[in-house]
């Protein structure tokens, strides 16, 4: 073996063995180099989910025929100079709610085991258009709700067992967490892509609603579900969110409005951006960690030329409460004659809020949506005084799992005070890490962040959360698995 080639094969299993943790820009760049081919990465990230993910159980159902087929396609495109992009080659996961055709969408439910898609999601279409390499399905809570049931298990947070891994979207955080992927798509009606990114310790994009088409994807509540990436870096969550968004003649409801640039080059200047801090929001009823974190997190970006300005974001008190009524009516809509038919196979949580929803009134729905409304252009105004306005993602670090199954009333409200507003108001938000804590046993645990923006003002935050990340080490710390 000559002295090149030993150099050429040592750089490419370094390469390989720290390919896992790798954001999507870097692995990227490897494939273009021809330092690596798609099917070696997806060949090892296959390999890495079979030893990892018999514990953490992330993945609902694993396609390693078509991943390596589609990988080896990738690698005959490059080869030709017919490269699609960034993201051909690269290994994502999907959420079990998203349509792939000939593939099950069971989304969590044992009525809908063995289901399935005829046809792809619009998503699902364009992340294939772009070459993504679909590993397979990552699992979800019943129906997109709050509670993983039989026969369907709870992936594990990665960085703690014994801690609460996020609601719904639980397996793309868990599994973009635990490298058993390069980014997967989540979803959130009420905090589903910002909770288990703050637990998990991974940077999650909720886009203004209607920047990304629903078509084929499952559906909860249709006018608070949002389809967005959650991914290990702000401008990795850019790329993807570019990739899937604009308009679709399936989802009449997508918006028409141009798919602004999202991808990162340089790191944005923060000469001149004006974020805004609500102390009665970000500083009252929140850990101490909370708070510590999220202070680091104003200085560092002040350091950094942004100017941090007092707003006032309207009380969410009442917003919180309305939020679990207007979802009642839309998950009963939703789930129709489906429910009738098999109501004995639907968990506790997910047939309440259904019943809920079917005992609801026109006009007391109505007067939901009227409060919604005026709460929406209440946030409206107030964030659209500044660039985006930074506030925690949950009031604590991720708790214990035990007291997650009681949710008394002061866990359910320090979970949704800082993402069901932002569902309601249908406004973006960026969650990231920005800090760490030490957990009662010991271990190091992300303390999670969110910066929220005007409608449609995703570039924004995509470049304020990168100039962070490209100063902190926060997002590129991992679980020891």
């Amino acid at each position: 073996m000559s002295t090149d080639t030993a150099s050429t094969d040592t750089a490419s299993r370094d390469n390989t063995e720290q390919l896992h943790y790798k954001e999507i820009y870097e692995l990227s760049d490897l494939l273009s180099s021809g330092e690596l081919s798609s099917q070696e990465v997806t060949r090892a990230m296959l390999e890495r989910i079979d030893a990892v993910d018999a514990t953490i159980g992330s993945y609902a159902c694993l396609a390693a025929d078509e991943a390596m087929a589609a990988a080896r396609r990738s690698d005959e495109r490059r080869a030709a100079g017919r490269s699609l992009g960034r993201l051909d080659g690269v290994p994502l996961a999907v959420k079990d709610i998203y349509d792939k055709a000939g593939w099950p969408t069971e989304a969590g439910m044992a009525s809908r085991k063995g289901i399935v898609a005829a046809t792809s999601a619009t998503v699902v279409e364009r992340l294939e258009d772009a070459g993504a390499v679909i590993l397979g399905k990552v699992h979800t809570t019943e129906g997109v709700y709050t509670e993983h049931t039989h026969p369907f298990r709870a992936p594990l947070n990665p960085w703690d067992a014994h801690r609460w891994v996020g609601v719904s979207s639980s397996g793309s955080g868990a599994s973009t967490a635990a490298g058993l992927c390069f980014g997967a798509l989540g979803s959130d009606t009420g905090g589903s892509i910002r909770m288990p990114s703050a637990a998990n310790g991974v940077t999650g994009l909720k886009p203004t609603w209607g920047r990304v088409s629903r078509a084929g994807v499952f559906e909860l509540a249709a006018t608070l579900d949002h389809v967005g990436p959650m991914c290990r870096s702000a401008r990795d969550a850019g790329l993807v969110l570019e990739t899937i968004a604009g308009a679709d003649d399936r989802d009449p409801t997508a918006s028409l409005l141009p798919v602004p640039s999202l991808s990162v080059g340089e790191p944005r200047s923060m000469r001149g951006v004006r974020i805004g801090v609500d102390p009665q929001w970000s500083y009252s009823a929140v850990s101490e960690d909370i708070e510590k974190t999220h202070r680091a997190a104003e200085a560092q970006l002040s350091s950094l030329g942004a100017e941090i300005v007092e707003v006032a974001l309207p009380d969410p008190t009442q917003a919180i409460e309305d939020w679990f009524g207007v979802c009642a009516a839309q998950t009963a809509r939703a789930h129709g004659e489906d429910f009738l038919k098999h109501r004995n196979t639907y968990g506790p949580a997910l047939r309440e809020l259904i019943e809920r929803g079917r005992q609801m009134s026109a006009i007391d729905y109505d007067e939901l949506l009227l409060r919604r409304w005026n709460f929406k252009g209440r946030m409206e105004a107030a964030v659209s005084t500044v660039d985006a306005v930074l506030i925690p993602a949950l009031s604590f670090i991720a708790p214990p799992v035990e007291k997650m199954m009681r949710m008394d009333e002061e866990t359910t409200a320090g979970v949704h005070r800082f993402t069901v507003p932002f569902t309601l108001s249908q406004l973006p938000t960026i969650t990231f890490p920005g800090g760490f804590a030490t957990t009662d046993s010991g271990r190091p645990f992300p303390v999670g962040l969110q910066m929220v923006g005007p409608a449609f003002g995703e570039p924004a935050l995509v470049g304020i959360v990168d100039a962070f990340q490209r100063v902190t080490e926060w997002n590129k710390r991992h679980p020891d698995l």
